[in-house]
C-alpha cells in the first residue's frame, strides 16, 4: 500500500489553466482555514427584519452618550437608524433627491451612430457612456449624532437622535382587536393586516387626533400583494379633504402631508373588484421634526463624507468639484468658511480622477480616487492638513471598496487589489484574480463594497457575477495567514462587529432587506459548503494509477462527505465517484491519470479536515 497525501495549501487557487490550478483547492463557498484546517464559515440569523424594502448601500454602527446601540443604513431612496433592541427610524429627508438602485449603462442598442463598429461588440465608452452609479451612501457618527451623504441628494445630512411619539395604536398589528377598523374580509394575525379571499374588499382605517395644524406629519406603510405588482390599493390620509391619495406600490410607501385638522383618519382603500389581496406589514404615523436634516452651511453637491480621528467632517467632492476635499472647523460642523479664526479649510487634489472614498487609518485619512491614492495628515494651523500622494495607477473600483485592519487599508481597484501600509499603496498579488475579474459584471462595479472580519483575520469584498445586476458573490483575503477565499452570498451591504458583537450584513430577499448577524452557529440556511481541488497527477505516461482506500483527516468522521472526480486527459470526460461517508479507512474504487477531491459539509457542525491521504497502485487502464 502506497500513502499518497493529499497536501493541500490553505486558500483558493484559480488563476490559468484547470492543470495549472493542480494541488491547490480551485472551487470552494462558505469555508475558510484557519492554522490549515478547512472548516465552515460562521452562519447567521436575522437580527432587523423588514429593515427596508431596497438594497441597502451603506451602513454604520455607533453607540449613543447613553449607551445605546445603534445600526443606520441608506438605500437608493431612504435613510434608516435602529436601535440594538429592534426599534427602527425612518429619518429620511421629505425632500431627500432620490438616487438609482441600479447602475445604468447607456451604451446598449440605439445609442450609437449607426454604421460604427462591429456588431456583437460593445461599443466603446465616450462621455455619454460612463456608468451612471449605483446610489451609495458614506454614514458615520459625529460624537453622538449620526452623519450621512449620499451621492445622488450631495447634501451632508444629520441627526441628533431625536424621535418622535408614535401617533397610531398598534401601528405592528400586535392586537387582533385593538384600534384598526376592519372592513369586509380583513383580518389581523400574527403581526400583520391583511385582506383575503375575493373582491370586494372593505377598507382598513384608523382615525388619529392631536395633530397640530400646519405641522407636517409622515405616513410610513410597508406592503405586499399577491402578484408583487402594484395593486390597485391606495393609501390615504384624509380630513375634510384628501391630505394623501396614493396608489401603493410593493414595499415601503412613504408620503407626507401637512395637517389641516386636529384629526385625521389614515386608510387602505380598495379601488375596484378587480384588486388582488394585499398584507400590510406595519403602518407608521410621526411627526416630520425627528429627521436627517441638512446640516448649516455645509457644502452641497458632495459625493460622499467622512469624520477624521481629529473630529473634522470631511466632505469629499465638495460643491460639485469631484477633486475638492472640504472640512469644517475642529468640533463645529457648522462653520465650513475658513478664517485666521477657525480650522475649517478645503483642498483640490491634484489628479486627474475623482474622490471615490475616504477611510481613517493610523495616524492619517486614505484618500482614494479612482486613478491614485492620497494621504492626509493633520498638521494643525496654518495649513491644518498636509496631502501627499501616496499611489498612482491605483484607483478604487467603488466608494464602498476600501477598509481599514490594524495592518493598513485593503481595497478592491478596477482589475486588481490594493494594499496601503501607511506609506504607499501596492497592488497586492491575488490567487483568484482570474476567477473574480473574469466572471464580473463592471456595469455594476459600483455596487462593490468591503468590510473587515477581524475576528477572523479577512477582509471581504462583495460583488455582481457577470450575468448577475445584484450581489450574489464574494472574495476575501486572510491578511493573517496571505490567502484567498471565494464564494456564493448575497450581501448588499454590511458593518463588521464593535458595538454589536457579530459582524451586521443585509441581505435583500422577496423585496425587502433585512439585516443579518454573521458568525452566528452555523446553520447557512440550505448554501452549499464545500471546497474543491485542482486536478493531481496519479498515474504517468500510459500507466493509470488505481485508488483503493481513503485515509481521512478529520475532527469528527462523518460530518463531512468527499467525491472524486477522475480524468484520464486533461480535457477528457470527468467521472465521478462519491459521495463517500469517511470512515477508518474508506474503500473507494476509481482509476484515472489525474483526479479532484470535493468536500461538502455533510452535517451543521464545527468540522475540520485537514491533510487527506489515498492508496494509490499502479494499474492499467481497461
Amino acid at each position: 500500500m502506497t500513502l499518497v497525501p493529499l497536501d493541500i495549501p490553505a486558500g483558493f487557487y484559480r488563476n490559468g489553466t484547470d492543470l495549472e490550478q493542480s494541488g491547490r483547492w480551485r472551487d470552494g463557498s462558505l469555508v475558510r482555514w484557519r492554522d490549515n484546517s478547512l472548516r465552515p464559515i460562521g452562519g447567521w440569523q436575522v437580527r432587523f427584519a423588514l429593515f427596508t424594502a431596497s438594497p441597502v448601500r451603506g451602513m454604520h454602527t455607533w453607540e449613543s452618550n447613553s449607551g445605546t446601540a445603534y445600526a443606520a443604513g441608506g438605500s437608493y431612496n431612504e435613510l434608516l437608524a435602529v436601535t440594538g433592541n429592534g426599534t427602527t427610524f425612518n429619518i429620511t429627508p421629505t425632500d431627500l433627491t432620490v438616487g438609482r438602485s441600479d447602475a445604468e449603462v447607456e451604451t446598449g442598442y440605439g445609442y450609437g451612430f449607426y454604421g460604427e463598429g462591429f456588431y456583437g461588440q460593445p461599443i466603446q465608452q465616450n462621455s455619454n457612456a460612463v456608468p451612471q452609479e449605483a446610489t451609495t451612501w458614506s454614514v458615520d457618527n459625529f460624537g453622538q449624532n449620526l452623519v450621512a451623504c449620499s451621492n445622488a441628494d450631495g447634501r451632508l445630512l444629520e441627526w441628533d437622535l431625536s424621535t418622535t411619539t408614535e401617533l397610531l395604536s398598534d401601528p405592528d398589528f400586535l392586537l387582533s382587536n385593538g384600534s384598526w377598523t376592519l372592513g369586509s374580509q380583513w383580518l389581523i394575525s400574527d403581526g400583520f393586516a391583511f385582506a383575503y379571499g375575493s373582491p370586494p374588499y372593505g377598507n382598513l382605517s384608523q382615525s388619529v387626533t392631536g395633530l397640530v395644524v400646519g405641522k407636517t406629519y409622515v405616513v410610513d406603510v410597508i406592503t405586499r400583494s399577491v402578484d408583487e405588482t402594484e395593486t390597485n390599493w391606495k393609501l390615504k390620509a384624509t380630513t375634510s379633504s384628501d391630505l394623501v391619495n396614493q396608489t401603493i406600490v410593493n414595499g415601503r410607501n412613504r408620503h407626507s402631508f401637512v395637517a389641516d385638522a386636529t384629526s385625521a383618519t389614515i386608510k387602505i382603500e380598495s379601488q375596484n373588484t378587480g384588486t388582488d389581496p394585499i398584507t400590510i406589514y406595519f403602518v407608521h404615523l410621526y411627526e416630520n421634526d425627528a429627521l436627517a436634516a441638512p446640516i448649516a452651511n455645509a457644502p452641497t453637491n458632495n459625493l460622499g463624507l467622512l469624520v477624521t480621528e481629529e473630529r473634522f467632517i470631511f466632505a469629499l467632492g465638495a460643491g460639485g468639484n469631484p477633486r475638492t476635499v472640504s472640512w469644517c472647523d475642529q468640533e463645529n460642523n457648522t462653520l465650513w468658511t475658513p478664517a485666521s479664526t477657525n480650522q475649517a479649510g478645503s483642498q483640490i487634489l491634484q489628479t486627474s480622477g475623482q474622490i471615490m472614498q475616504a477611510i481613517r487609518t493610523k495616524g492619517q485619512t486614505l484618500i482614494i480616487t479612482d486613478t491614485d491614492c492620497f494621504s492626509a495628515v493633520y498638521t494643525g494651523p496654518p495649513f491644518i492638513y498636509s496631502f501627499t500622494r501616496a499611489g498612482t495607477s491605483c484607483g478604487a473600483i467603488s466608494r464602498k471598496s476600501a477598509v481599514d485592519t490594524d495592518l493598513g487599508v485593503f481595497y478592491m481597484g478596477q482589475r486588481g487589489f490594493f494594499y496601503f501600509d501607511g506609506n504607499s499603496v501596492r497592488e497586492l498579488p491575488c490567487d483568484v484574480h482570474d476567477y473574480v475579474f473574469g466572471d464580473f459584471n463592471q456595469s455594476q462595479q459600483s455596487k462593490v463594497w468591503g468590510f473587515t472580519n477581524g475576528q477572523f483575520g479577512e477582509v471581504w469584498w462583495f460583488y455582481c457575477s457577470e450575468n448577475s445586476t445584484e450581489i450574489d458573490r464574494y472574495v476575501a483575503y486572510d491578511y493573517t495567514e496571505r490567502h484567498w477565499l471565494i464564494g456564493n452570498l448575497a450581501r448588499t451591504s454590511g458593518t463588521e462587529r464593535g458595538v454589536f458583537s457579530k459582524p451586521l450584513l443585509a441581505r435583500l430577499s422577496l423585496g425587502n432587506s433585512t439585516i443579518l448577524e454573521h458568525e452566528v452557529g452555523l446553520n447557512v440556511e440550505g448554501g452549499a459548503v464545500f471546497a474543491e481541488s485542482g486536478p493531481f497527477s496519479i498515474g504517468n505516461g500510459d500507466q493509470t494509477a488505481h485508488v483503493t482506500k481513503l485515509i481521512p483527516d478529520e475532527e469528527t468522521q462523518g460530518d463531512v462527505s468527499v467525491i472524486f472526480k477522475t480524468r484520464f486527459y486533461p480535457n477528457g470526460d470527468e467521472s465521478s465517484h462519491g459521495p463517500y461517508t469517511p470512515n477508518n479507512p474508506t474503500s473507494v474504487r476509481f482509476a484515472g491519470r489525474q483526479m479532484r477531491m470535493r468536500v461538502e459539509g455533510a452535517k451543521l457542525a464545527p468540522w475540520r479536515v485537514g491533510n487527506m491521504r489515498v492508496d494509490v497502485k499502479p494499474a492499467g487502464r481497461r
